[in-house]
Protein backbone atom coordinates (compact mmCIF):
# COMPACT_ATOMS: atom_id res chain seq x y z
CA UNK A 1 0.00 0.00 0.00
CA UNK A 2 0.83 3.42 -0.46
CA UNK A 3 0.03 7.22 -0.45
CA UNK A 4 -1.47 7.17 -4.15
CA UNK A 5 -3.61 4.06 -3.69
CA UNK A 6 -7.24 4.62 -2.55
CA UNK A 7 -7.14 4.13 0.99
CA UNK A 8 -10.14 4.19 3.89
CA UNK A 9 -8.04 4.97 6.27
CA UNK A 10 -11.05 4.53 8.61
CA UNK A 11 -11.45 1.13 7.47
CA UNK A 12 -8.25 0.22 7.86
CA UNK A 13 -8.72 1.19 11.73
CA UNK A 14 -12.06 -0.25 12.12
CA UNK A 15 -13.08 2.94 13.21
CA UNK A 16 -16.17 5.51 12.30
CA UNK A 17 -15.58 8.93 10.36
CA UNK A 18 -17.27 10.48 13.76
CA UNK A 19 -14.69 8.73 15.83
CA UNK A 20 -12.41 10.56 18.37
CA UNK A 21 -9.15 11.22 19.27
CA UNK A 22 -9.18 8.69 22.20
CA UNK A 23 -11.29 6.01 19.71
CA UNK A 24 -8.41 6.65 17.52
CA UNK A 25 -5.65 5.83 19.42
CA UNK A 26 -6.88 2.67 21.01
CA UNK A 27 -7.91 1.51 17.44
CA UNK A 28 -4.45 1.93 16.52
CA UNK A 29 -2.84 0.14 19.23
CA UNK A 30 -4.92 -2.65 18.51
CA UNK A 31 -4.15 -2.97 14.89
CA UNK A 32 -0.37 -2.75 15.47
CA UNK A 33 -0.74 -5.28 18.10
CA UNK A 34 -1.93 -7.50 15.69
CA UNK A 35 -0.57 -6.39 12.70
CA UNK A 36 3.02 -5.76 14.17
CA UNK A 37 5.16 -8.31 11.85
CA UNK A 38 7.51 -9.67 14.78
CA UNK A 39 4.23 -11.34 15.70
CA UNK A 40 3.87 -13.49 12.61
CA UNK A 41 5.49 -16.32 11.40
CA UNK A 42 7.99 -15.84 9.05
CA UNK A 43 6.51 -16.59 6.04
CA UNK A 44 3.81 -13.44 6.46
CA UNK A 45 5.95 -11.32 7.77
CA UNK A 46 5.48 -9.39 4.33
CA UNK A 47 2.20 -9.25 3.90
CA UNK A 48 2.18 -7.54 7.70
CA UNK A 49 4.86 -5.09 7.11
CA UNK A 50 2.38 -3.69 4.41
CA UNK A 51 -0.03 -3.97 7.03
CA UNK A 52 1.59 -2.64 9.78
CA UNK A 53 2.74 0.48 7.84
CA UNK A 54 -0.75 1.18 6.41
CA UNK A 55 -2.39 1.08 10.02
CA UNK A 56 1.07 3.74 11.44
CA UNK A 57 0.01 5.58 8.35
CA UNK A 58 -3.75 5.68 9.02
CA UNK A 59 -2.95 7.12 12.70
CA UNK A 60 -0.57 9.36 11.78
CA UNK A 61 -3.17 10.87 9.28
CA UNK A 62 -6.34 11.13 11.08
CA UNK A 63 -4.79 11.74 14.90
CA UNK A 64 -3.64 15.39 13.70
CA UNK A 65 -6.80 17.86 13.49
CA UNK A 66 -4.93 19.20 10.30
CA UNK A 67 -4.07 16.20 8.17
CA UNK A 68 -7.59 14.71 9.42
CA UNK A 69 -9.78 17.68 8.03
CA UNK A 70 -7.74 17.73 4.73
CA UNK A 71 -7.90 13.46 4.22
CA UNK A 72 -12.02 14.30 4.94
CA UNK A 73 -11.95 16.25 2.31
CA UNK A 74 -10.15 15.06 -0.49
CA UNK A 75 -9.11 11.81 0.42
CA UNK A 76 -5.20 10.03 0.16
CA UNK A 77 -4.92 12.92 -3.14
CA UNK A 78 -4.34 15.43 -0.57
CA UNK A 79 -1.09 13.28 0.41
CA UNK A 80 0.05 12.72 -3.09
CA UNK A 81 2.64 15.00 -4.54
CA UNK A 82 1.31 16.07 -8.13
CA UNK A 83 -1.79 14.02 -8.30
CA UNK A 84 -4.78 15.34 -10.58
CA UNK A 85 -7.05 14.13 -8.27
CA UNK A 86 -6.78 17.37 -5.99
CA UNK A 87 -9.43 20.04 -7.01
CA UNK A 88 -8.13 22.28 -10.08
CA UNK A 89 -5.86 20.37 -11.41
CA UNK A 90 -2.22 19.12 -9.94
CA UNK A 91 -2.38 18.42 -6.46
CA UNK A 92 -1.05 19.70 -3.49
CA UNK A 93 2.59 18.85 -2.71
CA UNK A 94 2.24 17.01 1.01
CA UNK A 95 5.58 18.01 2.35
CA UNK A 96 5.09 21.92 1.80
CA UNK A 97 1.65 21.26 3.04
CA UNK A 98 3.07 19.64 6.28
CA UNK A 99 6.79 22.26 6.10
CA UNK A 100 3.63 25.29 6.83
CA UNK A 101 1.72 22.81 9.47
CA UNK A 102 5.21 21.83 11.67
CA UNK A 103 7.82 23.83 10.43
CA UNK A 104 10.36 22.99 9.08
CA UNK A 105 11.63 19.65 8.77
CA UNK A 106 8.21 18.49 8.16
CA UNK A 107 6.84 15.90 5.43
CA UNK A 108 7.44 12.78 4.21
CA UNK A 109 10.56 12.90 2.69
CA UNK A 110 11.74 14.20 6.46
CA UNK A 111 11.49 11.04 7.36
CA UNK A 112 12.85 7.39 7.00
CA UNK A 113 10.60 6.20 4.38
CA UNK A 114 7.45 7.51 4.23
CA UNK A 115 4.80 8.77 6.89
CA UNK A 116 4.42 6.03 9.79
CA UNK A 117 9.00 4.75 8.56
CA UNK A 118 11.26 3.64 10.71
CA UNK A 119 12.78 6.53 12.59
CA UNK A 120 13.97 10.21 11.09
CA UNK A 121 16.89 9.99 10.08
CA UNK A 122 19.23 12.72 7.72
CA UNK A 123 20.73 12.29 4.78
CA UNK A 124 23.99 13.36 3.14
CA UNK A 125 27.11 14.85 4.90
CA UNK A 126 27.11 15.72 8.20
CA UNK A 127 27.02 18.87 10.05
CA UNK A 128 30.42 20.85 9.48
CA UNK A 129 32.21 21.56 13.26
CA UNK A 130 32.79 25.31 13.76
CA UNK A 131 35.62 27.08 16.00
CA UNK A 132 37.16 29.81 16.75
CA UNK A 133 41.33 30.36 16.33
CA UNK A 134 43.54 32.80 17.90
CA UNK A 135 46.50 33.92 15.72
CA UNK A 136 48.52 36.83 16.50
CA UNK A 137 49.20 39.16 14.20
CA UNK A 138 53.02 37.52 13.58
CA UNK A 139 51.51 34.34 12.61
CA UNK A 140 49.23 35.98 10.11
CA UNK A 141 52.48 37.66 8.73
CA UNK A 142 54.73 34.76 8.52
CA UNK A 143 52.20 31.89 8.70
CA UNK A 144 52.01 29.17 10.92
CA UNK A 145 51.61 25.00 10.93
CA UNK A 146 50.29 23.64 14.03
CA UNK A 147 49.58 20.07 15.56
CA UNK A 148 46.41 18.98 18.02
CA UNK A 149 45.35 15.95 19.38
CA UNK A 150 41.58 16.16 18.53
CA UNK A 151 38.97 13.26 19.99
CA UNK A 152 35.97 12.73 18.01
CA UNK A 153 33.04 10.03 17.42
CA UNK A 154 33.41 7.15 14.98
CA UNK A 155 31.44 4.92 13.95
CA UNK A 156 31.64 1.70 16.11
CA UNK A 157 33.35 -1.28 14.35
CA UNK A 158 32.08 -3.84 16.67
CA UNK A 159 28.48 -3.34 15.48
CA UNK A 160 28.93 -1.14 12.63
CA UNK A 161 26.81 2.19 13.64
CA UNK A 162 23.90 0.03 14.47
CA UNK A 163 23.91 -0.19 18.06
CA UNK A 164 22.75 -3.91 18.60
CA UNK A 165 24.88 -7.30 19.21
CA UNK A 166 25.22 -9.03 15.92
CA UNK A 167 21.82 -10.53 15.06
CA UNK A 168 19.94 -8.85 17.74
CA UNK A 169 16.62 -7.22 16.59
CA UNK A 170 15.36 -3.61 17.76
CA UNK A 171 12.24 -3.05 19.27
CA UNK A 172 9.54 -0.45 17.96
CA UNK A 173 9.59 2.95 19.85
CA UNK A 174 6.66 2.85 22.25
CA UNK A 175 6.76 6.86 22.18
CA UNK A 176 6.83 7.58 18.91
CA UNK A 177 5.02 4.06 17.82
CA UNK A 178 8.20 3.74 14.79
CA UNK A 179 7.61 6.97 13.32
CA UNK A 180 11.20 8.60 15.00
CA UNK A 181 9.26 12.01 15.22
CA UNK A 182 6.79 13.72 17.79
CA UNK A 183 4.08 16.63 17.27
CA UNK A 184 4.87 19.04 19.92
CA UNK A 185 3.31 22.69 19.50
CA UNK A 186 5.75 25.99 19.76
CA UNK A 187 4.83 29.70 20.01
CA UNK A 188 5.26 31.85 17.51
CA UNK A 189 3.74 35.14 19.01
CA UNK A 190 1.42 36.70 21.46
CA UNK A 191 -1.46 33.73 21.23
CA UNK A 192 -0.08 32.05 18.56
CA UNK A 193 1.40 28.54 18.22
CA UNK A 194 1.86 26.41 15.37
CA UNK A 195 2.68 22.52 15.62
CA UNK A 196 6.19 20.78 14.16
CA UNK A 197 7.74 18.21 14.20
CA UNK A 198 11.09 17.04 16.38
CA UNK A 199 12.42 13.78 16.74
CA UNK A 200 11.23 11.69 19.15
CA UNK A 201 13.61 12.29 22.62
CA UNK A 202 13.19 8.01 23.48
CA UNK A 203 14.76 6.62 20.37
CA UNK A 204 16.55 9.77 19.38
CA UNK A 205 14.75 9.83 15.70
CA UNK A 206 15.77 6.28 14.69
CA UNK A 207 12.14 4.63 15.57
CA UNK A 208 13.30 1.45 17.50
CA UNK A 209 16.12 0.79 19.82
CA UNK A 210 17.86 -2.11 21.29
CA UNK A 211 17.54 -3.59 24.96
CA UNK A 212 19.85 -3.71 27.79
CA UNK A 213 20.89 -7.03 26.98
CA UNK A 214 20.97 -6.72 23.18
CA UNK A 215 23.07 -3.14 22.83
CA UNK A 216 26.59 -3.56 21.68
CA UNK A 217 29.14 -3.96 24.27
CA UNK A 218 31.75 -2.13 22.85
CA UNK A 219 29.96 1.39 22.61
CA UNK A 220 26.91 0.41 24.98
CA UNK A 221 24.48 1.19 22.05
CA UNK A 222 25.56 4.55 21.35
CA UNK A 223 26.46 3.38 18.26
CA UNK A 224 29.83 5.87 18.06
CA UNK A 225 32.95 5.38 19.97
CA UNK A 226 35.47 8.00 21.13
CA UNK A 227 38.64 8.45 19.05
CA UNK A 228 42.18 10.42 19.68
CA UNK A 229 43.91 11.68 16.46
CA UNK A 230 46.44 14.26 15.42
CA UNK A 231 45.46 16.78 13.02
CA UNK A 232 47.47 19.17 11.32
CA UNK A 233 46.41 22.98 10.80
CA UNK A 234 48.41 25.40 8.19
CA UNK A 235 47.42 28.78 8.31
CA UNK A 236 48.50 30.96 5.26
CA UNK A 237 50.61 33.76 5.46
CA UNK A 238 48.75 36.96 4.72
CA UNK A 239 45.42 35.42 6.32
CA UNK A 240 43.08 37.58 7.66
CA UNK A 241 40.47 37.90 10.65
CA UNK A 242 37.55 35.88 9.79
CA UNK A 243 39.04 33.39 7.09
CA UNK A 244 38.00 30.05 7.60
CA UNK A 245 40.40 26.72 7.41
CA UNK A 246 38.63 23.60 6.48
CA UNK A 247 39.67 20.09 7.63
CA UNK A 248 37.68 17.83 5.50
CA UNK A 249 35.64 14.86 7.30
CA UNK A 250 37.41 15.73 10.44
CA UNK A 251 34.24 16.47 12.44
CA UNK A 252 32.07 13.68 14.69
CA UNK A 253 31.08 10.57 12.59
CA UNK A 254 27.29 9.63 12.72
CA UNK A 255 25.87 6.35 11.43
CA UNK A 256 22.87 8.70 10.06
CA UNK A 257 24.76 10.27 7.76
CA UNK A 258 26.63 9.48 4.62
CA UNK A 259 30.03 10.73 5.62
CA UNK A 260 31.59 12.56 8.37
CA UNK A 261 31.20 16.82 8.11
CA UNK A 262 34.57 19.25 8.44
CA UNK A 263 36.12 20.85 10.93
CA UNK A 264 36.19 24.26 9.97
CA UNK A 265 38.50 26.79 12.07
CA UNK A 266 37.44 30.49 11.67
CA UNK A 267 39.97 32.68 12.03
CA UNK A 268 40.61 35.58 15.32
CA UNK A 269 43.14 38.27 14.85
CA UNK A 270 44.28 38.82 18.60
CA UNK A 271 44.73 43.02 18.44
CA UNK A 272 48.45 44.13 18.24
CA UNK A 273 50.34 46.42 20.73
CA UNK A 274 52.16 48.01 17.73
CA UNK A 275 50.65 47.54 14.21
CA UNK A 276 47.29 47.95 13.16
CA UNK A 277 46.13 46.17 10.17
CA UNK A 278 43.81 46.99 7.36
CA UNK A 279 44.03 44.40 4.47
CA UNK A 280 47.52 44.13 3.67
CA UNK A 281 48.56 47.60 4.98
CA UNK A 282 49.51 48.08 8.39
CA UNK A 283 50.14 51.36 10.55
CA UNK A 284 51.92 52.02 13.66
CA UNK A 285 52.69 55.62 15.16
CA UNK A 286 56.31 57.06 14.59
CA UNK A 287 57.80 57.79 17.86
CA UNK A 288 60.07 61.08 17.42
CA UNK A 289 61.71 63.69 19.75
CA UNK A 290 61.11 67.11 19.14
CA UNK A 291 64.92 67.59 18.02
CA UNK A 292 64.37 64.51 15.44
CA UNK A 293 61.67 66.53 14.51
CA UNK A 294 62.99 69.84 13.45
CA UNK A 295 66.45 68.33 12.44
CA UNK A 296 65.88 64.58 11.42
CA UNK A 297 67.52 61.30 12.27
CA UNK A 298 69.08 58.10 11.01
CA UNK A 299 68.08 55.08 13.31
CA UNK A 300 66.02 51.91 14.09
CA UNK A 301 62.18 53.20 14.74
CA UNK A 302 60.58 49.94 15.35
CA UNK A 303 60.69 45.96 15.79
CA UNK A 304 58.77 44.19 12.77
CA UNK A 305 56.52 41.21 12.45
CA UNK A 306 59.52 38.82 11.51
CA UNK A 307 62.07 40.62 14.19
CA UNK A 308 63.53 42.73 11.75
CA UNK A 309 64.42 46.19 12.80
CA UNK A 310 63.01 49.15 10.77
CA UNK A 311 65.88 51.55 10.19
CA UNK A 312 64.90 55.38 9.04
CA UNK A 313 67.46 57.90 7.33
CA UNK A 314 66.08 60.99 7.15
CA UNK A 315 68.40 64.29 6.70
CA UNK A 316 65.79 66.64 6.81
CA UNK A 317 66.52 70.02 4.16
CA UNK A 318 67.35 73.04 5.51
CA UNK A 319 64.14 74.53 7.66
CA UNK A 320 62.29 71.43 7.02
CA UNK A 321 60.55 69.82 10.02
CA UNK A 322 58.17 66.77 10.35
CA UNK A 323 55.05 68.20 11.87
CA UNK A 324 52.62 65.46 14.42
CA UNK A 325 50.05 63.45 12.35
CA UNK A 326 52.18 63.53 9.44
CA UNK A 327 52.51 60.37 8.16
CA UNK A 328 55.19 58.20 5.75
CA UNK A 329 54.52 55.38 3.98
CA UNK A 330 57.18 52.43 3.45
CA UNK A 331 55.94 50.47 0.28
CA UNK A 332 56.06 46.96 0.50
CA UNK A 333 56.78 46.62 4.24
CA UNK A 334 52.87 45.77 4.92
CA UNK A 335 51.62 42.45 5.20
CA UNK A 336 52.19 40.02 2.52
CA UNK A 337 49.43 38.76 0.22
CA UNK A 338 48.06 35.06 -0.14
CA UNK A 339 49.59 33.03 -3.03
CA UNK A 340 51.63 35.94 -4.21
CA UNK A 341 55.14 37.70 -3.68
CA UNK A 342 53.58 41.22 -3.47
CA UNK A 343 53.42 43.20 -0.04
CA UNK A 344 50.94 45.58 1.33
CA UNK A 345 52.46 49.05 2.62
CA UNK A 346 53.93 50.60 6.21
CA UNK A 347 52.18 53.76 6.93
CA UNK A 348 54.23 55.59 9.75
CA UNK A 349 52.05 58.20 12.15
CA UNK A 350 54.51 60.77 13.09
CA UNK A 351 54.06 61.52 17.11
CA UNK A 352 55.97 64.50 18.21
CA UNK A 353 57.46 63.64 22.24
CA UNK A 354 58.41 67.10 24.03
CA UNK A 355 60.90 67.47 26.29
CA UNK A 356 59.95 67.16 29.96
CA UNK A 357 60.08 70.57 32.11
CA UNK A 358 62.83 71.57 33.51
CA UNK A 359 65.18 70.53 30.51
CA UNK A 360 66.53 73.78 30.16
CA UNK A 361 68.81 74.03 33.05
CA UNK A 362 69.50 78.05 32.46
CA UNK A 363 68.93 81.54 30.87
CA UNK A 364 71.62 80.85 28.96
CA UNK A 365 70.47 77.67 27.30
CA UNK A 366 67.29 79.08 27.46
CA UNK A 367 68.48 82.32 24.62
CA UNK A 368 70.83 79.50 22.76
CA UNK A 369 66.80 77.63 21.90
CA UNK A 370 65.31 81.16 21.48
CA UNK A 371 68.19 82.25 19.48
CA UNK A 372 67.99 79.44 16.85
CA UNK A 373 64.21 78.60 16.49
CA UNK A 374 61.97 81.38 14.57
CA UNK A 375 60.40 83.68 16.50
CA UNK A 376 56.40 83.83 17.05
CA UNK A 377 54.28 86.43 15.45
CA UNK A 378 50.68 87.88 17.43
CA UNK A 379 47.40 86.49 15.71
CA UNK A 380 45.73 88.85 13.83
CA UNK A 381 49.13 91.00 13.04
CA UNK A 382 50.77 91.42 10.22
CA UNK A 383 54.56 90.83 10.07
CA UNK A 384 56.72 93.30 12.05
CA UNK A 385 53.62 94.75 13.19
CA UNK A 386 52.65 95.47 16.98
CA UNK A 387 49.49 96.11 18.64
CA UNK A 388 49.03 99.70 19.56
CA UNK A 389 47.50 98.12 23.03
CA UNK A 390 49.06 95.47 25.39
CA UNK A 391 47.73 93.85 27.99
CA UNK A 392 49.80 91.67 30.15
CA UNK A 393 47.22 88.58 31.33
CA UNK A 394 47.76 85.79 33.91
CA UNK A 395 46.87 82.54 32.92
CA UNK A 396 46.47 78.73 34.09
CA UNK A 397 47.02 75.37 32.26
CA UNK A 398 44.21 72.79 32.04
CA UNK A 399 44.50 69.53 29.87
CA UNK A 400 41.51 70.07 27.53
CA UNK A 401 38.57 71.95 26.29
CA UNK A 402 35.66 69.87 28.65
CA UNK A 403 34.73 73.26 30.51
CA UNK A 404 34.75 75.87 27.17
CA UNK A 405 31.01 76.41 27.09
CA UNK A 406 30.31 74.16 29.83
CA UNK A 407 26.45 75.38 30.57
CA UNK A 408 26.15 77.83 28.32
CA UNK A 409 23.33 75.57 26.13
CA UNK A 410 25.38 76.55 23.20
CA UNK A 411 25.46 73.91 20.45
CA UNK A 412 29.16 75.10 19.51
CA UNK A 413 29.75 73.47 23.45
CA UNK A 414 27.73 70.44 22.51
CA UNK A 415 24.36 71.21 23.77
CA UNK A 416 21.58 71.57 21.10
CA UNK A 417 19.57 74.48 19.94
CA UNK A 418 15.93 75.43 22.13
CA UNK A 419 13.56 77.27 20.76
CA UNK A 420 12.80 79.69 23.76
CA UNK A 421 8.46 80.70 22.55
CA UNK A 422 8.12 82.44 25.70
CA UNK A 423 10.94 84.98 25.76
CA UNK A 424 10.58 85.62 21.73
CA UNK A 425 9.49 89.16 21.24
CA UNK A 426 7.05 89.82 18.01
CA UNK A 427 8.97 92.31 15.58
CA UNK A 428 6.56 94.48 12.81
CA UNK A 429 8.16 94.56 9.69
CA UNK A 430 8.79 98.05 8.05
CA UNK A 431 8.48 99.04 4.25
Amino acid sequence: MNAGEDLDLYSILEISQSATKSEIKKAYHKAALTSHPDKVPNEQREEAEIKFKAVSQAYEILSNDDTREMYDRHGMAAFEKGSNGFPGGAGPDINDILSQMFGAGGGFEGMHGSFGGPGMRRRGKGKPELQQYEVTLEELYKGKTTKFASTKNVICSACSGTGGKEKAKAKECDTCKGTGASTRLRSVGPGLVTQETVACNTCHGRGSFYTDKDKCKKCKGVRTVKQKKILELYIPRGSREGERIVLPGEADQDPDDDEPGDIVFELKEVPHDVFNRAGADLQADLDISLSEALTGFNRVVLTHLDGRGISLNIQQPKGKVLRPDQVLIVRGEGMPMKRSEARGDLYLTVNIQFPEDGWLGSEAEVAKVRAVLPKAQPQGAKPGETPEMVDEVQFETVDNLEDFGAGSGDPRAGAEWEDDEEGAEAQCATQ
